[in-house]
């Protein structure tokens, strides 16, 4: 069946000398696998349509198993994204995490626009350690193992302050904190941004204020966190880290 899908290219792989396997999530279908042919010769049509990171339009033959590209066009190309080594690495980094994460073919129209719009404020500033912060605390609640921060994890207590866990899985009220000696004091605002990133889209931020210390923090947390659920080892992760370094 041909299906006219519009998404983001979140992975290539070459297949044989000439072919490509292109993962696109798409707003429609969700993700999908699909073989591009000849998209490896320099002279084809479809060489521009399946980089990296492309927005496009897609004809595409379905298959229960592996489906194939039969023509594409690009709609917007983040061509600023592929220019600029930590735009590209960052964006690397979200794309990865979502290909990880998800399940082939189940749509979901609110993390595709989150994606989205994630990957055009990564084009148009330098600043994205938010949007990035805020686009992997709701892939981690996609995944099954976002951590608990509406309130204490262990007795839902919706009282300030609390502390993060890494073992309970999330906030911790004063009266649970016995729970772990390790759990992570937090400021009142930490707290609040952290249920914030969770359940807001990020068109709907405008200027984004954090403090040094406070981004630090919750970067620290989301880290651990990941590592300590996330199950996945993520390649543009630990390039990620590499490049901060350098900054």
């Amino acid at each position: 069946m041909l299906e006219k899908v519009d998404g983001v290219i979140l992975k290539t792989q070459d297949y044989g000398e000439t072919h490509k396997i292109i993962t696109i999530y798409s707003r429609k279908l969700g993700k999908i696998s699909t073989l591009a042919r000849g998209a490896k010769k320099t002279k084809s049509r479809m060489a521009a349509v399946t980089q990296p990171f492309i927005y496009g339009n897609f004809f595409v033959y379905l298959n229960k198993g592996l489906s194939t590209i039969q023509q594409g066009e690009i709609e917007y190309s983040f061509r600023a994204i592929r220019e600029d080594i930590f735009k590209t690495a960052y964006t690397a980094y979200i794309t990865e995490l979502t290909d990880k994460i998800l399940d082939p073919q189940i749509p979901d129209p609110f993390l595709f626009e989150e994606l989205y719009q994630t990957m055009s404020w990564i084009e148009e500033h330098e600043d994205v350690e938010i949007p990035i912060m805020m686009y992997e605390l709701k892939m981690f609640a996609k995944g099954g193992f976002g951590p608990m921060v509406n309130g204490c994890a262990n007795c839902n207590n919706k009282e300030f302050p609390y502390a993060f866990s890494i073992a309970e899985g999330g906030l911790l009220c004063k009266r649970c904190r016995y729970l772990d000696e390790k759990a992570i004091p937090l400021p009142d605002s930490v707290s609040k941004l952290l249920h914030l990133f969770t359940v807001v889209e990020l068109k709907r931020i405008g200027t984004i204020s954090v403090k040094t210390e406070n981004r630090q923090l919750i970067r620290k947390i989301l880290d651990a966190y990941y590592e300590q659920y996330g199950g996945y080892f993520l390649k543009s992760k630990r390039f990620l880290r590499q490049l901060d370094l350098l900054k």
